[in-house]
Formats: structure tokens, sequence, C-alpha cells
């Protein structure tokens, strides 16, 4: 299998390494096809991206006709990619909408009824990349709905269909999880062998893989923002309280969140273990809409995309049943809370 370029940062690509497992279990639905939607969950940055950009050519080469879309890419060329197949009615359905990648994401369906209807029993494959940011929250479930009544009841018979969806966007979890219209899984950052695959692409001087994984916890997207930053913890940290707006959250924090806040930097369970207390709940929900933590549930292999993490490793920041993105969010939070504590 070809493996893929991908933008790393501006003016740095790098292969596509590792996920083996993953590719194997994609190569599998793609041989079975998708009963319910799959929607994979994962941290921001740690390559769902990358994955389903792999997964579009393996399942091409398996002769499906393949739609990537998206929307939070911006730029058109990353932000969708098709089989040379149907390029021609994905063009015509671009010209109809104006351009526009974000009314892609709503015209998928139309896409798919014309290449049925021009394919008579085709395989065909939706790939929809974080588009749950685009929708809204609140037009997650009629969406996802409409995906599994296009697995159920296509316009026209087709051979096989896969439809797979990306999120990093955890507050949609629970939403999805009420009903029995798809099924959830999650992906995890990459393992210590995949990522130092990774990082052995990258040239110059730079800390030790020991350092870089501690980092990162295996991340792609906080190793593509150390090398940026000229290895420069300090400043990827204060990136984060800047963007994620951090010193404004903790002003809103009651004197008892904060002392849980201080508890989970230590230890992310903490936010489990307290979960009967309303401010617990509160303040776990605020951090996984933020996308400074994620829940987890349990490690068995049909539940996870690829490799799932660590039982428990708190030198990443990874609890048995909450973890931080990243090693560097949970710095990020230490840091802004011993600056309010000054």
């Amino acid at each position: 299998m070809k493996r893929v370029k991908l933008l790393f940062v501006r003016g740095l690509e790098v292969f596509f390494v590792d996920r083996d497992k993953a590719i194997k279990q994609i190569e599998d639905i793609g041989v079975r096809g998708t009963r319910f939607p799959l929607i994979i969950y994962g941290p921001e940055g740690c390559g769902k991206t990358a994955l389903l950009r792999q997964a579009a050519v393996l399942l091409n080469d398996m002769e499906y006709h393949v739609i990537y879309i998206n929307p939070v890419e911006g730029v058109l060329d990353r932000a969708l990619w098709c089989s040379p197949t149907i390029r021609d009615i994905v063009e015509e359905i671009l010209r109809a909408i104006g351009g526009s990648i974000y009314k892609l994401v709503e015209a998928v369906l139309r896409i798919t009824d014309l290449v049925l209807r021009r394919f008579r029993r085709a395989r065909i494959a939706l790939l929809l990349d974080d588009v749950f940011q685009a929708l809204g929250l609140d037009r997650v479930e009629v969406y996802v709905k409409s995906l599994l009544n296009l697995i159920e009841y296509p316009p026209m018979e087709y051979e096989n269909i896969v439809v797979m969806v990306t999120s990093s966007e955890g507050l949609s979890r629970s939403r999805i999880g009420r009903h029995r219209w798809a099924r959830i899984t999650a992906i995890w950052n990459m393992d210590r062998a995949g990522f130092e695959e990774l990082y052995n692409q990258l040239s110059g001087d730079k800390p030790s893989i020991d350092d870089v994984w501690l980092y990162t916890g295996g991340n792609p997207s906080m190793l593509a923002q150390l090398y940026e930053a000229h290895w420069s913890v300090v400043k990827v940290v204060d990136q984060l309280i800047r963007e994620r707006r951090l010193s404004y959250f903790m002003k809103t924090l009651s004197r008892r969140e904060q002392e849980l806040l201080y508890e989970a930097v230590e230890d992310p369970d903490t936010l489990w273990i307290h979960l009967e207390d309303p401010r617990a709940q509160k303040l776990l929900n605020r951090l996984i809409e933020m996308n400074m933590v994620v829940e987890l549930w349990d490690r068995s292999e049909d539940a996870w995309i690829d490799i799932p993490p660590p039982e428990k490793d708190l030198s990443i920041g990874v609890g048995r049943y909450i973890a931080w993105q990243t090693p560097l969010h949970r710095e990020a939070i230490r840091k802004v809370l011993l600056s309010s504590s000054v």
C-alpha cells in the first residue's frame, strides 16, 4: 500500500507511519462495510486526519468510490479528496453550492445518490473528518441519523458502503450515544514506537526522543508545534494558554473547582472519583468542551481503532478513566494554576 505524504509544518512533508493495526482494521471494514456509521473520537492532533487520508488511498485501491471531506482545513486541496471515478460528480456539486466546503458536508448525501445511480451496485466510502465542528452540536444527531438512513435505505442498491466520521469534539458523544444510530469508537495518540518513526523523519538538532515523548505523549500535532517553536516547551504552553483562554477560565472557577483541578494535574482520575460532586461534573464537562481532557472507557479491542492508551501512565497524563489530551495541555493548566495562586 502506498504511504501518503502529509503536511507536517509549512514547507515540510512527512510520510504516514505506523498505525499498522488501524490500517488492518480499516481493510477489514472495507471487506464487510459498515452496518452503522463508525464514529471515531480522539484527542486533537492525534492523527485522525492522517489515518483517514491513508484510509482513502486504501479504500480506493479496494475499488471503492471514495469521498474525503475535512471542512476545518480551509484550503480546498486539503479539505477534499475523491476517487478519480467520481471527480466530475463532486465538481458538479461544488459548482452548485458555490465551492463551499461547509455546504459540501450537507451535500455528501446528494453526491452518494448520484454515484449510486451512475454505478449500479457500487462500493462507496464516505470519510468525514471533523465535520461535527462545521455542523454545530445541535445538528449532530440529525446528521448521524441521515448517514444511517443512507446505509439502511439507499436510493439505489449498493455492493458495499463504508461511512467513517472522526471528531475531537467530545460533548457530541453523549448525544449520539443515547441513540442506536452509530458505532462509537476511539483512537489515541501514537504509541511510542510509531511516534519515534515520525520523530526520526525530522532533521536538525532536537531534544531526545525520551524528552519529546514526555512533552507530547505521542501526539503528532504537539510534535509539530514544538518543532515550529524550535523545541521551546514554554512557547507551546503559552500558546495553549492564549488559545484556550485558560487565564480567563481559571477566574471563573470556584475554590473547590480549583482544588479539584490541582489534584487532576497530578492524576486526572480525580475528576472521575469525585463525579458525584456536581462541581466535579461541571469541571469535567468544561474541560472536555475545551478539548483539554478526554473521557476514556474500556481498553477492549473492539472499542478502539489502533492501539488503546496505556491502562494508566501518569508520566504522560493518562488515567484509567480520564486523560489529559497531551502532557502539554496538563502543563498549561499547571502554569495557570500556579500563576493564579501567587
